[in-house]
Order: structure tokens, then C-alpha cells, then sequence
């Protein structure tokens, strides 16, 4: 299982510019809205465009979706890690955590 980061460590990773967030619920979702500087990337398009949205296989990759329910974060993260990807966490509370704290959140 995928190691989890909280809200609060998930949101100075993204202030400081240190993580690369991938909202796993699609483009449609995410062109409404998404956490910080996300980028979309769904389970059955990670082995054909996770080389090029995400070249350097040590950089902190954190997966996100809709909440505790949802296993879309979980299932690109595996299929990462199966990739060789050595630092992908989950926020296993997504994105209607974070806005239900109040936290910006971004869209196309």
C-alpha cells in the first residue's frame, strides 16, 4: 500500500514547489477543478504518459481523488510504483477534503 500524506504536509509540498500532484479523476474533473498545479493522469494512461509527465522517477509524486472512497488515487499510485517510481504518496482524502478546509484549488 502507498504511504499517505496529510493535508497539512500535502499543502507545504505544493507551497514550496516540492511535489508534483497528479489528480487521478480524469480530465473532465479536473478542468472543473483541482488542487494546486495538478495534472491529470487516470490508472489506464499512466504507462503510456508517466515518462513524459514524469521523467525523474526519485521526485515526490503525490496522487489525489475525491475522498476515502475512491480508489483512483490508489490505482495510479501502484501503477507508478510499478513503474519504478521510488517517492509517490497518497492523499487518500482528496480533493473534497481539501476544500472543505477552505484551500484554494484551481481550474482550466
Amino acid at each position: 500500500m502507498t504511504e499517505l500524506i496529510s493535508r497539512a504536509d500535502l499543502r507545504a509540498a505544493i507551497e514550496a514547489g516540492a511535489v508534483t500532484v497528479i489528480d487521478a479523476l480524469g480530465e473532465h474533473y479536473w478542468a472543473k477543478q483541482h488542487l494546486p498545479g495538478a495534472v491529470p493522469l487516470v490508472a489506464d494512461e499512466v504507462a503510456e504518459r508517466a515518462a513524459g509527465l514524469l521523467p525523474d522517477k526519485a521526485a515526490a509524486i503525490v496522487t489525489y481523488c475525491s475522498n476515502p472512497a475512491c480508489g483512483n488515487s490508489q490505482a495510479v499510485a501502484s501503477k507508478l510504483e510499478g513503474l519504478g517510481y521510488t517517492n509517490v504518496r497518497k492523499y487518500r482524502e482528496g480533493i473534497e477534503d481539501w476544500t472543505a478546509a477552505g484551500l484554494p484549488v484551481e481550474s482550466r
